[in-house]
């Protein structure tokens, strides 16, 4: 191998050797080890007393993206020389696909632990592509050379990290819900929620999510007051909560896990046992390697459920906890890492909460995506992206890629007071492979925003199982995914977001949804052939077609904007 290293890599007399791989020039550092899984698929491990480091590469031939699961991340090809990244259990998961065309991963991989420092690029002397990961100890790594579609090598990959380390996710992790933050910010009262929450199951949202101002009467949004989590602004909570319960509505709880308020009564207490100092948003990180923070934490927290009846928790800023170079820890600490401390929170939280509610849920969000997570959490959600509906596709497809069993929920959908009702089911069809959560003032709504609103909820429940346990194709990563498809017991769903036509054949469906998120209303269908029922919708759910015709194999149909056509025919 050459000298040409970016800055993080070893020398090249630093103790690289070479395996034995086909088709990669791979090498370790520390005692290593090989084991073939299949065709194109291989086991990697290394084990040093010091850092261990798995390198390979391989030609960058017809290649269009590197795939991550960091927001934003994906769509361009990086140089080697660029800055690798950090994972940890607290944020960002260890995995990464370079995609070829005709989306088949030309290389994917993933690591077996959450804290490891990775690099990926493009050679530039040579064209070559260059993986690395490295970390303190023992590190295994799969790296997966198939060229099947990069979406079954990440779910594969998925599948390798679960090994049956994850929570129950129970199936109202996976039904529609409503959240107060964009619709109200903190001005969250009892009356406020309960008239969201009435209004919302009338349109299909089963779950409704308080999330902050709810512990302080301060309107100012930020953090001084977090710590001590008394419902300030929702008093007579467990009555409040009974009275969203009589509604048919199940009800979360948001809590800004890691933030002790420079204006909490804990600050006297534990405002000393700071990870980082969040000076700007009036609060510290709390240090989770001590008993002290993680009693304090899972109190508070667990009173949710325990006392007030809440069905789960939205738990938000675990990221925060992964400091790049935390403070050595004083004597009443009891973890080594700050990862032991926040798993040890994060499993305390769970087992008392559970013990009261075997279902409740816990919410978390990009970017603390590690697998690491899977036992404590039912739920993670897409990162802040407010009225952006491509983002909010992008980021919850790229989710749905490795979350495994964790149900994965859109960003809370947000639009204003004028957007047409094509516009509203646009923004649900770019997030129909995952758990859409709304955020307006639902009485606010026009008739047609509220049909387009009911309309895309009853596609979503009815059609959940395909929609989100269906086996996920998403198309052109580098594109942003203009085309997504999920398959699933006879159900074909395709998610149109470009001009393009609709590739689905004559597989084993027997019923096809084509949603019809772009302008062009022409939807181009190819490899389809006899007969079948063709039903059209609007936006709105009125049907503008129903008929059945004699399919060609390369058929036409006008479908609006926002609208679903719904093609069925007998089972084979």
């Amino acid at each position: 191998m050459d000298d040409i290293w970016e800055p993080h890599a070893p020398a090249a007399d630093g103790g690289l050797r070479p395996l034995a791989a086909e088709g990669l020039d791979l090498r370790a550092a520390g005692e290593a080890t090989t084991r073939r899984l299949a065709d194109g698929r291989i086991e990697v491990t290394a084990e040093s007393p010091g850092e261990a480091r798995i390198e390979w590469r391989l030609p960058c031939t017809d290649a269009t993206a590197l795939w991550t699961p960091d927001p934003r991340g994906t769509g361009w090809l990086p140089a080697a020389w660029s800055a690798p990244r950090r994972t940890s259990l607290a944020k960002g998961a260890p995995v990464a696909a370079l995609v070829g065309t005709g989306d088949h991963a030309v290389c994917a991989f993933a690591a077996g632990r959450a804290d490891v420092l990775a690099g990926a690029g493009v050679v530039e002397e040579n064209g070559e592509f260059r993986f690395w990961v490295q970390a303190t100890g023992r590190l295994t790594v799969r790296i997966d050379t198939s060229r099947r579609h990069f979406a079954r090598c990440l779910a594969d990959l998925a599948d390798w990290w679960a090994d049956g380390r994850t929570a129950a996710v129970p199936d109202a992790a996976r039904r529609p819900a409503y959240s107060t933050w964009y619709a109200m910010h903190q001005d969250v009262t009892p009356e406020a929620v309960e008239a969201q929450a009435a209004l919302g199951k009338e349109l299909g949202l089963d779950t409704i999510i308080v999330d902050d101002g709810w512990m302080t009467r301060d309107r100012t949004r930020g953090y001084a007051h977090c710590g001590d989590w008394e419902p300030l602004s929702l008093p007579g909570t467990a009555d409040h909560v009974r009275r969203v319960h009589d509604l048919g509505v199940r009800y979360l709880l948001w809590y800004a896990l890691p933030f002790i308020g420079k204006e909490s009564a804990a600050w006297d207490r534990l405002g000393r046992h700071a990870l980082a100092d969040a000076g700007h948003l009036g609060a510290i990180v709390a240090d989770p390697r001590y008993p002290a923070v993680r009693d304090h934490l899972t109190d508070r927290l667990a009173r949710a459920v325990e006392e007030w009846g809440m069905d789960g928790l939205k738990i938000d800023f675990v990221d925060w906890f992964a400091v790049p170079d935390p403070p050595a820890p004083g004597p009443e600490a009891d973890c080594a890492t700050v990862d032991e401390g926040v798993e040890r929170l994060l499993a305390a939280i769970h087992a008392r909460i559970t013990a009261v509610q075997p279902e409740a849920m816990t919410e978390h969000r990009q970017p603390y995506t590690s697998p690491g997570l899977w036992p404590y959490t039912t739920m993670v959600r897409a990162t802040d992206c407010p009225l952006s509906p491509q983002e909010n596709r992008q980021r919850t497809v790229d989710l749905r890629l490795v979350a495994g069993p964790v149900a994965v929920h859109s960003d809370m959908l947000m639009w204003h007071p004028d957007e047409p009702a094509e516009q509203v089911a646009c923004h649900l069809i770019n997030v129909l492979f995952a758990v859409p959560q709304v955020s307006v003032d639902l009485a606010a709504q026009n008739p047609g925003q509220r049909e387009a609103l009911a309309f895309w909820l009853g596609v979503v429940r009815t059609h959940l199982d395909t929609l989100q346990r269906g086996e996920l194709r998403p198309d052109r990563p580098d594109l942003g995914y203009p085309m997504v498809t999920a398959a699933g017991d006879g159900t074909v769903v395709v998610a149109r977001y470009a001009p393009l036509p609709v590739r689905t054949g004559d597989g084993p469906w027997h019923t096809l949804l084509v949603a019809n998120a772009d302008a062009d209303p022409e939807v181009r269908l190819l490899g389809v052939h006899g007969p079948a029922g063709i039903t059209v919708r609007d936006a709105r759910g009125r049907i503008v077609r129903n008929d059945t015709a004699d399919l060609a194999g390369d058929t036409t149909v006008t479908v609006p904007r926002g609208g679903l056509l719904t093609l069925s025919r007998p089972p084979a």
